[in-house]
């Protein structure tokens, strides 16, 4: 460990979670990989697709969450709570595109919804606009005001 470089625990969880996010996305651009190359048209199920590419914008998007925990002004566990509902809900969406992907049961999940999707839709909603706010709040009274 870097003697001048002392990240919060908060941080340093965040930090690993995007890690963990973005390896994963890089496994799943090979079984798109995969896809594709079998594939008569060259192409990936639009969910292994989807769960690939939303990896690795969520790993991305979780960096920046990190960046907002760190300069916060919340305590770290209002950081850590909050980042965490962001990255659970991150976690759950590439989930399902995984599980349609793996199933290759639709191409649009919406079509024809399960029960709770509305539920989980509007708790994905709350979670993720709440969450990044509760940060992004931290940030501005930390460093702005």
């Amino acid at each position: 460990m870097r003697s001048d470089l002392v990240l919060g625990t908060d941080t340093t969880i965040v930090l690993l979670l995007a890690g963990l996010i973005f390896l994963a996305a890089l496994a799943l651009g090979v079984w798109k990989y995969q896809q594709m190359m079998r594939s008569e048209e060259h192409v990936a199920h639009p969910y292994v697709d989807t769960a690939h590419r939303a990896a690795l914008l969520y790993s991305f998007a979780t960096l920046l969450i990190a960046v907002f925990v760190e300069l916060s002004g919340w305590s770290p566990m209002v950081d850590l709570v909050a980042a965490g509902v962001v990255v659970v809900f991150f976690v759950a969406a590439i989930a399902t595109y995984v599980y349609h992907g793996w199933r290759r049961d639709t191409d649009n999940q919406l079509r024809q919804p399960v029960r709770g999707t509305t539920l989980f839709m509007a708790g994905l909603i709350l979670g993720e606009i709440g969450g990044v706010t509760v940060l992004l709040a931290g940030f501005v009274k930390a460093q702005l005001l």
